[in-house]
């Protein structure tokens, strides 16, 4: 393992700590709502400081885009950080959220880890290295196309909230073709999961880089393609379609006809 992935792995594992060990006062927590269905917590901002405390303690020359500070530091090499993906399941007590970390230097990404604290599952790849699901090799699955897959996705909020219409055509399309639709509600683990071989495929709207960064990265070094949903290439895109090499171009050719026009190129 490179040693910015075992100096991640460390910053994942104690974010984890702190979001296991604050599950038990979930109705004390303090909530401050970043926007409509958008929530951070003092566990995202515990979980995050932690994080950067520990990779700028070893590469303090090192800049950060993190979801609740921001950017901060001027590099080439950035770390991109989401210390709780999936708030809104955490706050409900729904065990589906994760800690996710990416390296990138000059605008590559180099090193991945998501971290599920509630399985204890470490995904972590490195460009050239491949992904890993602790000791244990990842691939894509080896599905041919869309028949009988298994897809999963996120619905438009926030933002995108005026673009439903267009994704539930979309919807339509994938559940007509595909063995079934998931929506578990935290896009870094969607994406591991991808990785994995778990689903095989994945699109949403109106992602943030760090939603998504740590995830492409698995998803490339175990054999997979991430893109736009016009297929161009992913560079920490907010609209994304990921999944083996043909669902990948499949989902593309399904969900196409939908895109809103403003959505395209993005």
């Amino acid at each position: 393992m490179q040693p910015a992935v075992n100096i991640a792995v460390r910053a994942a594992r104690r974010a984890g700590e702190i979001i296991v060990r604050s599950i038990n006062r979930l109705d004390s927590i303090e909530v401050t709502a970043k926007g409509r269905n958008d929530f951070a917590t003092e566990v995202d901002r515990a979980a995050e400081q932690e994080i950067i405390g520990i990779l700028s303690k070893a590469y303090p020359q090192h800049a950060f885009l993190a979801e609740e500070s921001g950017r901060t530091g001027d590099s080439e090499t950035v770390w991109i950080i989401d210390p709780l993906d999936g708030t809104t399941n955490y706050l409900h007590g729904f065990p589906t959220y994760a800690v996710s970390i990416a390296c990138q230097h000059r605008g590559r990404l180099e090193h991945a880890v998501i971290y599920d604290p509630m399985r204890q599952e470490l995904f972590t790849a490195s460009r050239g290295d491949g992904a890993r699901l602790e000791n244990r090799r990842l691939r894509v699955s080896n599905r041919p196309g869309l028949e009988g897959a298994l897809i999963a996705t996120g619905f438009p909020f926030r933002a995108h909230a005026d673009y439903v219409d267009a994704y539930l055509a979309q919807l339509k399309g994938v559940m007509q073709a595909t063995a079934g639709v998931r929506r578990p509600g935290a896009a870094a683990l969607d994406l591991a999961y991808v990785a994995a071989g778990r689903v095989d495929g994945f699109w949403e709207f109106g992602l943030n880089p760090w939603d998504t960064a740590a995830g492409a990265l698995l998803i490339q070094e175990a054999g997979g393609r991430i893109g736009t949903l016009t297929g161009e290439p992913y560079r920490l895109s907010p609209h994304i379609v990921a999944g083996t090499p043909r669902v990948y171009e499949a989902l593309l050719e399904l969900i196409a006809p939908h895109v809103p026009q403003a959505l395209r190129n993005t």
